[in-house]
């Protein structure tokens, strides 16, 4: 069962191999030997579990099962889950009960999935390591004095230690796809507007965008259905037919044009990190594919933009936490004014207080003109920079990140160097477009490093059999940490 393909364990689950029961207890009992470890999930409740299993043993049974049926997804603490604690990471939700569902929690429940518990992230997923949650730190299992990225380093980190076969995340500047690259999985940002946002905790709205991870590109191309799907609750849900993202993925790369922006192969990145990237490109040519180079002149903005314009809309939509209605209140007020000043002291850590200030900031009169209105218009720019490479090729690539996972602590006092750690990601989230990192080597650490696949909108299924066939002709998706291995104590 470890590290099974889902293909692999719903065809297990239809031919009576193994019952979704069975299948969750399993993984339950990894979570509870391995997470004191690892840190990866907030809550577990394995009656919730358990239930939902039991039922999609009996939905399989009167022949009404779905792809998932009975298959464990673990879900990113940020989407709201009826019944289940849901924090996204922070003080100030850590008693909050969901009373509904996200739409995304809807759709896996109409699959008949099983939800096995709520992993950690950065709180409010502001933060590129996982460092930032009131929960402590997450580990990468491949070295547990590192980071697994940010935010959804819980969920990277339960797939890629076994205690998941899949998992959902956010993604709002890198925040899927670079966890996948420290963690050696892979991770799917679609395009801005596919998946709802309803009922997944708001950072950034113009940005915020849920996807699947996963130990392969199959395996997120059979989640991609479920997660995506118009919803009229959410004003910037697209109003698309779902599609069959399975449908490309025998299909040759022969013609297929990759677009290598030389912006992304700059200095400060990584040798080993270049060189694993170089010898994907290498693989890729074998495949039938052709190279092109290409230019983002303006993608060393990306960073500044958005500094500028995620704090601003993270401050927007954080100022609903006032002690009032729901969330964390202090016990120590006379006034409402310290009622709301001491609630927000104390229930938001470090990280969201800097990113509240600097919104705050930008959008204050006297400054909204020189910072905002100027990021706006740059963060056209940028777009514009991606259409304009996409006349000349399919896809484009290069590293998910400059580096490979850092170790714990190490950037924290420095804000500056933790933001440039997703630099590669953040103008795909400017831009609304899809991107995708896969594992595509290892350094000399034994670190796993990531390729980023980034398409042009709407282009998930191409963009997943690029990646498809890549992991036909190579096995650095099935590498896996040698410190989780299978064993586990009766």
């Amino acid at each position: 069962m470890l590290h099974a393909s889902l293909k692999t364990l719903s065809q297990g689950l239809a031919s009576g191999k193994y019952s979704s029961v069975e299948l969750t207890q399993y993984f339950l009992r990894r979570i509870e030997q391995l997470n004191p470890t690892l840190n990866s999930f907030i809550t577990v409740d394995a009656q919730k579990s358990l239930a939902q299993a039991s039922a999609a043993d009996a939905q399989r049974a009167q022949g009404r099962a779905q792809p998932l049926t009975g298959i464990p997804i673990a879900q990113k603490d940020i989407f709201c889950a009826k019944d289940w604690l849901t924090t996204c990471g922070s003080k100030m939700l850590s008693q909050f009960i969901s009373p509904y569902d996200a739409h995304v929690i809807e759709r896996f429940n109409s699959a008949g999935a099983v939800n096995l518990g709520k992993t950690n992230m950065d709180e409010f997923a502001m933060g590129s390591s996982n460092e930032t949650s009131f929960f402590g730190p997450v580990r990468n299992p491949w070295d547990t004095e590192r980071v697994p990225g940010g935010s959804s380093g819980g969920s990277a980190c339960a797939v890629a230690a076994g205690l998941a076969p899949a998992a959902t995340g956010t993604d709002t500047g890198g925040s899927i796809r670079q966890p996948a690259a420290f963690t050696g999985i892979c991770g799917l940002k679609p395009t801005y507007g596919l998946v709802s946002r309803y009922g997944m905790i708001a950072f950034a709205s113009s940005l915020d965008q849920g996807g699947p991870m996963g130990n392969s590109a199959e395996d997120l191309a059979m989640l991609m259905p479920v997660m995506a799907g118009f919803d009229a609750r959410d004003s910037t849900s697209l109003d698309r037919p779902v599609e069959d993202y399975e449908r490309d993925l025998a299909k040759p790369l022969s013609g297929l044009r990759i677009g290598l922006p030389k912006e992304f192969f700059a200095q400060g990145t990584s040798p080993e990190v270049l060189n694993a990237i170089e010898q994907s490109i290498v693989e890729y040519q074998k495949l039938g594919a052709s190279i092109v180079e290409v230019s983002l002149p303006n993608m060393a903005l990306s960073v500044p933009v958005y500094y500028v314009l995620a704090p601003a809309e993270a401050s927007s939509n954080l100022s609903r936490y006032d002690g009032v209605r729901y969330g964390h209140r202090s016990a120590q007020y006379q006034t409402l004014s310290e009622l709301y000043e001491n609630s927000r002291a104390e229930g938001f850590g470090a990280e969201v207080k800097r990113r509240i200030l600097i919104g705050a900031y930008v959008l204050s009169h006297g400054y909204y003109d020189a910072y905002y209105l100027r990021a706006q218009k740059l963060r056209r720019l940028i777009a514009q920079d991606f259409t304009d490479a996409f006349a000349h090729c399919d896809v484009l690539m290069g590293p998910t990140s400059p580096s490979t996972a850092f170790k714990l602590g190490e950037k924290s006092n420095d804000p500056v160097q933790m933001y440039l750690s997703d630099i590669y990601t953040i103008a795909v989230n400017l831009a609304g477009l899809p991107g995708m990192s896969i594992p595509c080597g290892l350094d000399k650490q034994g670190l796993p490093i990531g390729l980023q696949i980034i398409g042009n909108y709407f282009r998930e299924a191409q963009m997943l059999n690029v990646a498809h066939q890549y992991q036909l002709a190579t096995d650095w998706h099935q590498r896996r940490s040698p410190h989780f291995g299978e064993a586990l104590t009766s």
